[in-house]
């Protein structure tokens, strides 16, 4: 038996196991961090550290109660791998995510990203003698095409065995950011980030060669939605109208580039580009609508506004309605209950406003907030008084008739709405005789309009993008590669599939013709695709 000490005499300490509660709290502490940064990088990194510190700091004051007992010594590697720990994660910085939140690319903080390396384009051909005035039958110019339809009348040949799509020219030091091309006469145009500034570049098709470049300087960054803007160009009576990621709406000279006029949306409500970033956290995507001498764009601001118009021509305001936050949708014109409106997707509502005056006429709930589960899917007409919505985060679809009643009051019911499927979460959809077609989540899926049941769904092509061409489907995949489906409910069938890009796609294809541009956050294509009637356009 061991003998009592005596009086005023104290046994040597036992070897102390680390308390379960410091464990607790060091797990719970790297499991934040973890979440966390699936949202925001610089809180997960605060979290490690701020984890980090207080796990030493308790080590610490058992090192002081214990002396030298071996509870301290064998806490010191545990000390220094967390010290270790903390250290790289503030060294270190997330480029790239995919569109499931996943890092796939990480450096240093010191280095610079690959926009910041790029210089400022210099145009190679002379701008004299541009047209963008002057329209033609393949014109693409504006997001998601003509009307904003995400189709063209382009039949394109499905076999592409024999006769490839021909390379035209490729660029792999682009700039950054996810807007897509559109064109008008035989010239592109799109948004690029390089470095501090925002650019709007003009590209003629057939050489890619620049002709003009112009834009302000502004810069955009968050490290899940990327570095850039966010919006496609608008091309309409020869000038340019775009939105950049910061809020600043350029419109442009199409001969020459050079700015005409420029309103900054956040100075128009009277908000921070930091307090803009808090409600809108990925950045303005808006592409401008601009219809008979007005562009419209969602405006936003601290107490909401759904829309504001512009005059085309001075950018005088004409008008600015409704009172919600916005999304990362665009508006479009379209016709409902035989009253022709503008559609908007707000941030937790979808709206219809008169089409002269921006009057609110109706809304239906669609939650969502802009800083977590964003709403960005366009709402699609579906004939007559009717209007597809699809989201993603578990959200899904839903089918909703918009009416007007014998005294003149609105109303947006719905007609069912399913979770399961069509969980769009920054793509479109295209529609065609009576069934939806687009990426549920990251495999593409077909679901009847009418019931909203699917008919199949298979084709992983992560967070990509899809546009109509005739009686097929192009899906840019996030991974670069475009691929040609067959439109047809009763079975997936991939006709054909090449790789012009190499790296994370978010950004809409354009089908000018025969000509497809593509882009991503560093590089830009252009390929001539095989058409099924050799030497012209045509579709169903």
């Amino acid at each position: 038996m061991m003998e009592a000490a005596p009086p005023g005499m104290d046994l040597p300490r036992q070897h102390a196991r680390f308390p379960v509660w410091w464990r607790l709290l060091m797990t719970a502490g790297l499991i934040g961090c973890l979440v966390i940064s699936r949202v925001d990088e610089a809180a997960s990194y605060l979290l490690l550290v701020a984890t980090s510190v207080l796990g030493i700091l308790i080590l610490l004051v058992h090192y002081l109660c214990y002396g030298e007992s071996r509870f301290s010594v064998r806490a010191l590697p545990l000390i220094g791998f967390v010290g270790l720990l903390g250290t790289i994660a503030w060294t270190l910085r997330v480029d790239d995510m995919t569109g499931n939140l996943v890092p796939t690319r990480v450096s240093f903080r010191w280095q610079l990203q690959h926009d910041e390396l790029l210089e400022i384009p210099q145009a190679t051909i002379m701008a004299e003698g541009i047209d963008l005035a002057t329209t033609t039958e393949n014109d693409f110019p504006e997001f998601l095409g003509p009307g904003r339809a995400a189709y063209v009348n382009v039949a394109l040949s499905a076999d592409w065995s024999v006769s490839k799509p021909e390379l035209v020219w490729e660029k792999d030091q682009f700039g950054a950011g996810w807007s897509g091309f559109a064109v008008v006469n035989g010239y592109a145009v799109t948004l690029e980030q390089r470095g501090e500034h925002e650019l709007v570049d003009c590209y003629e098709i057939v050489s890619g060669d620049l002709v003009w470049s112009t834009g302000v300087k502004a810069r955009h960054l968050t490290v899940p939605g990327g570095i850039g803007p966010r919006s496609t160009p608008t091309i309409y009576n020869g000038r340019v109208y775009t939105l950049g990621a910061t809020g600043i709406l350029l419109c442009i000279d199409g001969s020459n580039g050079n700015i005409i006029w420029q309103k900054n949306l956040l100075d128009e409500t009277g908000t921070t580009l930091a307090e803009d970033v808090a409600r809108v956290a990925w950045g303005r995507a808006a592409s401008p609508l601009v219809d008979r001498g007005r562009v419209i764009v969602p405006l936003g601001g601290p107490n909401g506004c759904s829309l504001v118009a512009y005059d085309a021509v001075n950018g005088d305001e004409l008008w600015r309605q409704g009172n919600h936050q916005v999304s990362y949708a665009s508006p479009l014109f379209t016709t409902l209950a035989g009253v022709q409106q503008i559609v908007i997707l707000c941030e937790d509502y979808v709206c219809g406003h008169d089409s002269e005056s921006g009057e609110q006429l109706w809304e239906f709930a669609w939650p969502g907030k802009s800083n977590s589960d964003a709403s960005c899917s366009q709402p699609v007409p579906a004939g007559g008084s009717r209007l597809f919505l699809s989201k993603g985060y578990t959200h899904g679809a839903a089918l909703i008739d918009v009416g007007l009643d014998e005294d003149g009051h609105w109303s947006a019911t719905e007609i069912w709405h399913r979770r399961s499927v069509m969980k769009t979460k920054f793509t479109n959809v295209v529609l065609l005789d009576g069934y939806v077609y687009g990426l549920d989540g990251s495999i593409l899926s077909c679901i009847d309009l009418k019931s909203g049941q699917r008919k199949w769904k298979r084709g992983r092509y992560g967070h990509g993008q899809v546009l109509r061409a005739g009686d097929k489907l192009l899906v840019q995949a996030e991974s670069g590669d475009v691929a040609l489906v067959a439109l047809n409910p009763h079975g997936f069938q991939e006709l054909a599939r090449f790789a012009p890009l190499d790296g994370k796609t978010w950004n809409n294809p354009c089908l000018y013709g025969e000509y497809l541009l593509v882009r991503n956050g560093a590089q830009a294509a252009c390929y001539r695709l095989p058409l099924e009637y050799p030497g012209g356009t045509a579709g169903s």
